[in-house]
């Protein structure tokens, strides 16, 4: 069952991305040669209006084929045919209908159940908090210049800021108010501010669904681009990093220990799921790297600066060593993967 519920969410996930591709691909007039779900040899394939629609036999991945895509064509329909921002709209889309998604899939959770306000629900005697004149019910709308809107916000810029001092904006009783606080170290080395702030969720009008959707997505894409630059800073290594197997195994335990509660909280979870690996997607895709749609976006965006394009055989052979260096790299997460679980 758990291995049906990762293959449920990545298909999702996957489709929407490459439906954005699709859709705009199609607005644009350019030709769509294969739309596929999947990896690997067909399983189901039916061709309408001139696109081959497959569902392959990998249930990973999944493809918007366009004519023309990656060699220089230029006849009708394809895609080097088309305007420079036709092009940036129709790699563009996929990213975006990610987030898309993400919001979608929020607007349930929210509209459902609500959102956790950055209320601080307690403040720890003789803490840094306590010495800024911080009180319970007091509501945090800033860290160092940082608008907060959830509770987790506050948790994670504390975690992921570890040692420096904050500048907080708070409102009590409508006002706002700005406090320096330097956390203090405890003795297991975490610096701490000594704030608890409540983790209770409340509901609202559908204004506040909305808004609150929107951070909702806006904690996953801060995240994901936290853990980026962790990485390019040295703060993470690859062996921090996760891949299929690793998703898989961490759907597999969020659905076990859900299932112990209720279907419903099992629907919950799957849900906030899947809008974590929507907007990651999202924000992985569009980073400036060979071979996925940050890296095609790059090109697209030198051309438009220069007048014309890049030749589009040296491209190609650019977005291939990235294909193969991407390739590699999943080799070696997918090992970290297995040997964490083993």
């Amino acid at each position: 069952m758990n291995i049906v519920w990762a293959l449920i969410l990545f298909s999702l996930i996957i489709l929407f991305h490459e439906f954005g591709h699709f859709l705009l691909a199609k607005k644009n007039g350019v030709t769509v040669v294969e739309f596929s779900l999947g990896m690997g040899p067909r399983l189901l394939s039916k061709e309408w209006h001139g696109t081959r629609y497959s569902l392959k036999i990998l249930p990973f991945g999944g493809s918007c084929m366009m004519l023309g895509e990656d060699e220089e064509e230029s006849g009708e329909g394809s895609f080097g045919s088309k305007s420079v921002w036709a092009r940036i709209s129709v790699i563009a889309a996929g990213p975006i209908f990610n987030f898309i998604l993400a919001f979608l899939l929020s607007l349930i959770i929210v509209g459902l159940y609500g959102f956790d306000p950055a209320v601080i629900r307690s403040v720890e005697d003789g803490s840094p908090a306590q010495e800024a004149g911080l009180h319970e019910g007091d509501v945090v709308t800033k860290m160092n210049g940082k608008h907060i809107y959830l509770a987790r916000e506050v948790s994670n810029y504390i975690s992921l800021h570890q040692g420096e001092a904050v500048t907080l904006t708070y409102e009590r009783d409508g006002e706002k108010n700005t406090v320096h606080i330097v956390p203090e170290e405890d003795e297991d080395g975490y610096y701490r501010m000594g704030v608890g702030i409540s983790g209770v969720y409340v509901k609202g009008n559908v204004l506040q669904v909305i808004k609150y959707s929107a951070c909702e997505v806006r904690y996953w894409i801060d995240l994901s681009i936290e853990s980026v630059r962790m990485l390019v800073t040295g703060k993470a290594g690859i062996k921090d990093l996760s891949g299929p197997v690793g998703v898989v195994s961490m759907i597999g335990e969020t659905y076990t220990e859900s299932a112990k509660v209720s279907m419903m909280a099992v629907v919950v979870n799957m849900l906030n799921m899947a809008i974590f690996l929507s907007a990651t997607l999202g924000v992985m895709n569009l980073l400036p790297l060979p071979a996925l749609d940050g890296g095609r976006l790059v090109f697209l965006i030198l051309e438009a600066i220069r007048g014309r394009r890049i030749n589009p055989d040296k491209e190609a052979m650019v977005h291939f060593v990235g294909l193969m260096a991407l390739m590699v790299l999943m080799v070696v997460v997918m090992y970290n993967d297995v040997t964490r679980l083993l």
